[in-house]
This record gives C-alpha cells, sequence and structure tokens, in this order.
C-alpha cells in the first residue's frame, strides 16, 4: 500500500485521472476496476472515479509496487489489460502464436506498448505462471521474430533452459519454416530453388540482392513450390533454407515476382490493381526436426504446427 496527499497543484483533478498520473504503468480499464473494488481509498474511504481531489486529501492505493515504477521496454506489459493473442500451441515451457500483420514482434523507436513480446508477457504475468518479482534475470522471449507486415508462427520461451534449447535449435537449422506467399506472375520453373546474395542496408531499412558474393553480403537459399496461379497470381510454398532479413521479399522481387501488395519490394501497380496493402506473406508452418538432442524440449521432436491455408486472408481472397 502507498499513501499520497494532494498538494495544492493536484486540487480539482477528478481521481482517475489523478491516478493515471501517479500509476502510469496501470492500465486504464484496471484502474476503473480498483476504484470500484475500493482498492483506491480517499480519506479511508472507498469513492467514485470522478470525485474532485480536494487539498489535503489522504488517498491510500493498494496497488502492486511494479505498477509505480517509470515506464519502459522492460516492464511495458503492465499496460497490457488484455491481452490479444492467438495462440496455437502452449506448454510449460514454449508458446507458439500466430502473429498478426501490423503488429511488431519487437519494440522500435515509436512503440514498446503494444508488440507481441509485452502481449505475450502479460497474459503469462496474468496467468502468474511469471513475475520479474520471481526472477532474478530471465524474462519470457520471443525465439524467432517476422515482419512487423508478415503475419505467422512465432515462438517464445518460457523458461530460460527453453530459450537456450530453442535459439541453439533455429541457429543450427532444426527446425524447418514453411511461408505461403502471393506472388506476381507464373514462376518458371513452377518449383525450384532461388540463390543469391543479401546485402542490408540499415539506412533504408531494404536488402540488395546479389547473383555474386560481395562485400558484407550474406548468402540466402529460398526453396519454393507453387500450389495454385489464379487471375495472374501464384500461391507458393517457401521454404527458408536459410534465414536473411527480408529474404522471401527480396529474392522474389529480384527474380521478376515480387510478392503481393510488398510496399518496399513490390510494384506500386500491382499492388492498387489488387487492392491489396501489406505483404502477402505468411509464416505458415512450423516442423521440428531436432535432429540432435533437444534437451528439455526433446517431446517436440517431429511435431508439426501448422496454420490452415483457408485462414490465411489473401489464400481466401485471391486463390479460392
Amino acid at each position: 500500500m502507498r499513501e499520497f496527499t494532494i498538494g495544492k497543484n493536484d486540487a480539482g483533478q477528478r481521481l482517475d485521472r489523478w491516478l493515471g498520473k501517479a500509476v502510469p504503468l496501470l492500465p486504464a480499464p484496471l484502474a476503473q476496476k480498483y476504484i470500484r473494488l475500493k482498492r483506491v481509498k480517499v480519506n479511508g474511504k472507498g469513492s467514485r472515479r470522478d470525485v474532485r481531489l480536494q487539498a489535503g486529501d489522504l488517498l491510500q492505493l493498494y496497488i502492486n509496487d511494479e505498477f509505480f515504477d517509470t515506464p519502459a521496454e522492460d516492464n511495458a506489459f503492465l499496460s497490457v489489460f488484455k491481452p490479444q493473442l492467438d495462440i496455437v500451441y502452449e506448454d510449460d515451457q514454449i508458446i507458439v502464436c500466430n502473429k498478426r500483420p501490423g503488429l511488431l514482434c519487437h519494440a522500435d523507436e515509436h512503440e514498446y506498448v503494444s508488440t507481441l513480446i509485452t502481449h505475450i508477457q502479460a497474459y503469462l504475468y496474468q496467468k502468474r505462471e511469471w513475475s520479474p518479482r520471481w526472477e532474478n534475470s530471465f524474462t519470457p522471449a520471443l525465439c524467432n521474430r517476422i515482419d512487423r507486415n508478415t503475419g505467422g508462427l512465432v515462438i517464445a520461451a518460457k523458461t530460460a533452459e527453453a530459450l537456450r534449447i530453442m535459439n541453439d535449435k533455429i541457429r543450427d537449422r532444426e527446425i524447418s519454416k514453411f511461408y505461403l506467399a502471393a506472388v506476381v506472375g507464373k514462376l518458371l520453373p513452377p518449383d525450384g530453388e532461388l540463390r543469391g546474395f543479401l546485402l542490408k542496408d540499415e539506412n533504408k531499412k531494404q536488402v540488395a540482392v546479389y547473383k555474386k558474393p560481395v562485400p558484407g553480403g550474406k548468402s540466402a537459399v529460398t526453396r519454393y513450390r507453387t500450389l495454385k496461379v489464379k487471375n495472374g497470381l501464384s500461391l507458393v510454398e517457401c521454404e527458408l533454407l536459410t534465414g536473411r532479413t527480408h529474404q522471401i521479399r527480396a529474392q522474389f522481387a529480384a527474380a521478376g515476382h515480387p510478392l503481393l501488395g510488398d510496399g518496399k519490394y513490390g510494384r506500386r501497380s500491382d499492388n492498387q490493381r489488387a487492392g491489396r496493402r501489406g505483404q502477402a506473406l505468411w509464416s505458415y508452418k512450423l516442423v521440428f526436426d531436432f535432429p540432435t538432442d533437444a534437451g528439455c524440449l526433446e517431446y517436440l521432436k517431429g511435431k508439426t504446427l501448422e496454420i490452415p491455408r483457408t485462414s490465411i486472408d489473401f489464400v481466401e481472397e485471391y486463390f479460392e
């Protein structure tokens, strides 16, 4: 419990608005709930949210200490009142979510509250499976990430051991990752591999594709298979044999078949004609191959997690 005495500069404010300033990490819906439950007392009694505070009023707040911290990236999960997650799989070690397009995986310079990892941390915190007060260093973390405007499967570790093992498995290519993409045109051959070297321009946040090695470039290999052709578009399954930034988007664009809706690597005319904003790309399947020992995650060996194709918006819109 914490106590505050209202001074002349705070006098005249509504209780709920003052509470939002005094406890910056407390979500507004939760603040309203605490007022109703009389966990916020004015002069020893419960009060209404719209009461006007007077100089000298004594406020007693029965609110967890962590809500009083200064807002920062590492405690942003406290600001998430109702986590919005599409959970595909969960156990004691990991949680796998189907991320919607438009949602960041991690915070950037503009957004640190509405991200996938903050929603996952809020979900586990509210389930009482994790709290920073119980841990010396571990925080639930993402094992892989996908672009903001790409939808699909993202793995998060709920324990430090699971995080270490999953990171090793991803690094060693022991998890097969498959994407669905809608690309412009008809691919010839319909099945094959795209190979090249990607060089990232940090200023433009964009990569260029080269046929031969270049200084600073990283090799990239994408295996693809055409599933359906309709109305000048191809529905393609892509398997990442390497995991580079913007790999699928850049390689298909360099091959003359940009992803539909891709504002960075695609063609505006194609996107406008189809009325598509945001790249038609979805991480839809993960296969836990695990040819080597997986420790506490050994039970996942051979398991496949897959999003039904019919649930992916661009598949339904352009190919059904």
